[in-house]
């Protein structure tokens, strides 16, 4: 792809996405999110492979099909209510197919089953901003209607994704299926908690977003996509393959990483709201994603190939790694860094 056309297009995700951050309107909010559908195709049908188009087919429709419910829920509002405005979604149907229409947009269960397949028909860096980047604009409008939006139905549907995304991700080999099952577990956690303490899914936001980032840059650096490719890492670059093993423990929410930091907070703030068994169930299925997050521990330090390969074994692989020590270090240092983040809080 021509450079001039990858700037254009880089270019045009950054404007979708903050136009949706910065609306008061919601035909703004739309038009923002349109465009970074729009800009994000090309970006995934570069490599001319027909899982790629495949991949931009099914993201294609089903986000067209969040952006007419969008659209809809928004009209029905404003024929309603007489308002435009997206702190003011006052009719009980309009937030319903809000809701539902921000589930499909995030990949949030039970509307999640066009993410691990778009995800596994592209290349990593496209896995990369549509994990993260794609993520953002969603997510703030759930965030800004929060208080408006059905809190039982955001409950279920954010059980149902961690629940899902532990499951999904046990019987998988492929590294952006089991990325694609990690990200669904995550905003699980993220919509659990919006109608209850938005800020704080803000900063579940954030830790997520540095940690995939992390995950996709070292799975480039190592150039590998399933985990047989994953197990010939530590004779590659060791060093690199200990800090993955670091970020897959940050991912899993195990302490003293950055990935325990919103989990403790969220747990905290749940039973606060006497919702106790939620909790409990919060918890216990953050153990499914663990558990492969732990597989994959495995995998990089304790195996190896059973021998030697006739083809050529790239022995110290140099690359491009200048902004991955950085993206590790935010993964292992948030958690020290909690007493003072709460102190200014």
């Amino acid at each position: 792809m021509s450079p001039y056309t990858l700037s254009m297009l880089m270019s045009s995700l950054a404007v979708g996405t903050i136009t949706t951050l910065s609306s008061y309107h919601w035909f703004l909010a739309w038009m923002g999110l349109e465009i970074n559908t729009l800009a994000i195709i090309p970006l995934m049908t570069k490599m001319h492979h027909p899982r790629a188009t495949e991949s931009a087919t099914k993201y294609f429709l089903t986000q067209a099909t969040a952006s007419a419910l969008i659209l809809f829920s928004t009209i029905m509002n404003a024929w309603m209510t007489g308002e435009w405005t997206i702190v003011n979604m006052n009719h009980d149907t309009s937030t319903t197919i809000l809701t539902i229409a921000l589930a499909i947009k995030l990949g949030v269960a039970p509307f999640h089953l066009w993410l691990p397949d778009v995800l596994q028909g592209l290349n990593m860096m496209t896995c990369l901003i549509l994990s993260t980047w794609q993520k953002l604009a969603p997510m703030a409008l759930l965030i800004l209607t929060s208080h408006q939006l059905n809190t039982n139905l955001l409950i279920m549907m954010a059980l149902m994704s961690m629940i899902v995304g532990g499951w999904g991700g046990l019987n998988q080999t492929q590294m952006r299926k089991i990325m694609a099952y990690s990200s669904l577990a995550h905003l699980g956690w993220m919509v659990m908690i919006v109608p209850f303490a938005p800020n704080l899914a803000l900063l579940n936001l954030l830790v997520y977003i540095i940690l995939t980032s992390s995950m996709f840059m070292t799975l480039m650096a190592l150039n590998s996509t399933s985990m047989n490719k994953l197990s010939t890492s530590w004779l590659k670059t060791p060093t690199l393959a200990a800090f993955t093993m670091i970020v897959l423990m940050a991912l899993g929410g195990l302490p003293p990483t950055s990935g325990f930091l919103p989990k403790w907070l969220i747990l905290q703030e749940m039973t606060k709201q006497h919702l106790n068994m939620l909790s409990v169930t919060m918890a216990m299925s953050a153990l499914l994603s663990l558990f492969f997050y732990l597989r994959l521990s495995y995998t990089i330090s304790m195996t190896s190939p059973p021998h030697i390969s006739n083809s050529n074994l790239n022995w110290r692989e140099k690359n491009n790694l200048q902004t991955i020590p950085v993206m590790i270090m935010l993964s292992m240092m948030m958690m020290p860094m909690t007493p003072a983040l709460l102190v200014m809080n």
